[in-house]
């Protein structure tokens, strides 16, 4: 089983790097954006386990260590 992790920041919360990504676009001309967001992104393989063991599983795992729970948000896709 493939476990696809997107992790973005909460509404709400500011990261300091998307704030820079976002002056630094403007500088080199790319003004029409705006409200920059950057993510995670994580690929993992789980054995032995099945659909509901691997959703649970990764569910944890992303409680526990892949997202912070207090300004990131995070949701994840399985594949046979």
């Amino acid at each position: 089983m493939r476990a696809r992790v997107f992790i973005t920041r909460s509404e709400g919360s500011s990261i300091p790097k998307a704030k820079a990504v976002e002056h630094s676009l403007h500088a080199l001309g790319f003004t029409e954006t705006h409200d920059v967001h950057i993510g995670k992104y994580v690929e993992l393989s789980l054995d032995g386990v099945d659909r509901q063991q691997a959703e649970r599983r990764t569910d944890e795992m992303c409680r526990k260590l892949l997202a912070n729970g207090v300004i990131e948000d995070y949701r994840f896709e399985l594949d046979e």
